[in-house]
């Protein structure tokens, strides 16, 4: 669920852990949008499904800054790949570097019906997962899939996972619609009397 700062929320499903965590935030216009305001902010994202990566150390300053330069990051190279563009050799070499931490290391419960990450869960194994996920994702066979939504003044990015491979929106509800009510209004202004 993303929420704008003039009110409403709506539902996104970017199609990549990687590119939901990079919808949280950012820097200069997107300064708005910024949920990682402090280290338990980042604690408690990647709490939340589908990572579940509940941390059993605390968030440092440091973490929380390197997770919003490989937030950055990944924002710099899904556009760069949604626009067919060369990727960003910063954002490649912070995407890398993030990557050579140990990741999240799954673990099966007693009863063998379950997984949970194994302890200790740090942020930092977290963030090898985002970036090795973005790895993943940038040189997997979904790379030409990147998109950014075609709705007007909207920046967001997702993975196209439809079987044609023509998803144009970031959400029917938001985006999707609103085109949808334009391209009504503007026959409706230009058809018959």
């Amino acid at each position: 669920m993303l929420h704008d700062p003039k009110g409403g929320s709506f539902r996104f499903d970017a199609g990549a852990v990687c590119l939901d965590f990079a919808h949280t935030g950012g820097e200069g216009d997107y300064a708005v949008f910024e949920t990682l305001h402090e280290p338990g902010d980042l604690a408690g994202w990647l709490a939340q499904p589908p990572l579940d990566a509940a941390l059993t150390t605390p968030v440092t300053s440091r973490e929380l800054a390197a997770a919003k330069t490989l937030r950055q990051a990944i924002w710099e190279a899904a556009h760069a790949r949604a626009a067919e563009r060369p990727l960003p050799a910063e954002a490649v070499a912070a995407i890398n570097r993030a990557a050579q931490a140990a990741p999240l290391v799954p673990e099966l419960s007693v009863g063998g019906t379950a997984a949970t990450w194994a302890s200790p869960v740090r942020a930092t194994q977290a963030l090898s997962a985002l970036a090795r996920e973005m790895i993943d994702l940038l040189a997997g066979p979904l790379s030409g899939r990147v998109r950014e939504c075609a709705g007007d003044d909207c920046p967001l990015v997702f993975v196209d996972t439809s079987r044609p491979g023509a998803r144009r929106w970031c959400s029917m509800e938001r985006c999707g619609n609103r085109h949808k009510l334009r391209a009504l209004r503007a026959r409706r202004a230009t058809g018959p009397p």
